[in-house]
């Protein structure tokens, strides 16, 4: 095997590391959610995120400029979103429902996407957002057919998170990736402690479970899953990372099971299977469609691009 092949092999058990810590975390924070309001969690989280990713990645302040500023705003509004709507919903639904119903945001790109350029999409993209919804369905619809008031939210979340990835797509061709981490991470942890007080009381202790969900989540499944990822996709493809992180769902849904005790219906593991085949489907599109287009246009307009 090449060095190269080795270097990918080790950049795709380094991507589904980070899959695997983001999908665990699902079932810590609902833990911890007992003992701390939401956007407290949020605000310590993001802080403690911001003020390592600063610490380490200080250079990047050389970059920042007014645009790059702006756009790290609305990519950190938008992001803000879905953690908040995400964080909350745990407090009224599963971990696996969540970690399945988050993935949909995956699905949702393409949809938004059409919407914004007024291109029907195509028949095999079609097929993974129907097979996505009809797992939604299953998970969300409950047998006196109402909704989950926390899957709704975890809804609104993907919602969110397909808007964050649109908007990452619209301004990290255009500025240092790295310092747009870094604004809309330090977004996510200001609102978040503005709206704080106004609503919850602070804890009076950090208890255990609270301090294992920062420990994982605020440096583990947001800096350095942040810092892995931008690492690893200097040498495997875009499809393998795309391939990898829907394994994201799959691992919230079995820590919730293994280590949360929650029990999985066969509707739920049904509905979960889908989301996640609807996921596959829609990814392996939206990234054979990219490399045509970087085919088509040449490595030359590319460098344009990345200097504009």
């Amino acid at each position: 095997m090449e060095q190269s092949q080795y270097k990918q092999v080790f950049a795709d058990i380094a991507l589904l590391f980070v899959a695997f810590v983001w999908g665990i975390t699902f079932v810590v924070v609902k833990e911890a959610l007992t003992d701390i309001g939401p956007y407290y969690f949020l605000a310590i989280r993001f802080g403690i995120a911001f003020l390592f990713l600063a610490l380490i990645c200080w250079r990047s302040f050389l970059n920042v400029n007014r645009s790059c500023l702006t756009g790290g705003l609305f990519i950190g509004l938008a992001l803000f979103g879905g953690y908040a709507f995400q964080t909350v919903a745990l407090q009224y639904t599963s971990a696996a429902n969540a970690g399945f119903i988050t993935g949909l945001s995956v699905v949702l790109v393409p949809v938004f996407a059409a919407f914004l350029t007024r291109v029907i999409p195509s028949p095999i993209t079609a097929i993974g957002v129907a097979s996505a919804t009809v797992g939604l369905g299953l998970l969300a619809v409950q047998g006196d057919f109402t909704f989950n008031y926390g899957d709704i939210l975890v809804f609104m979340c993907a919602v969110c998170f397909a808007t964050h990835i649109i908007l990452v797509g619209r301004y990290a061709p255009c500025f240092d990736p790295v310092m747009l981490a870094i604004i809309q991470i330090g977004t996510v942890g200001l609102i978040s402690a503005l709206i704080a007080p106004c609503v919850e009381a602070f804890p009076l202790e950090l208890t255990r479970s609270v301090q294992i969900a920062l420990l994982a989540t605020a440096i583990p499944a947001t800096t350095l899953a942040f810092l892995i990822q931008n690492w690893a996709q200097k040498f495997t493809s875009p499809t393998h990372t795309a391939i990898i992180f829907t394994m994201e769902p799959v691992f919230a849904g079995l820590a919730a099971w293994l280590w949360a005790g929650e029990i999985l219906g066969a509707r739920q593991w049904i509905g979960g299977a889908l989301i996640v085949v609807g996921m596959l489907i829609t990814v392996v599109k939206i990234t054979e469609h990219q490399n045509t287009v970087k085919h088509m246009e040449g490595a030359p307009r590319q460098k344009d691009v990345r200097a504009g």
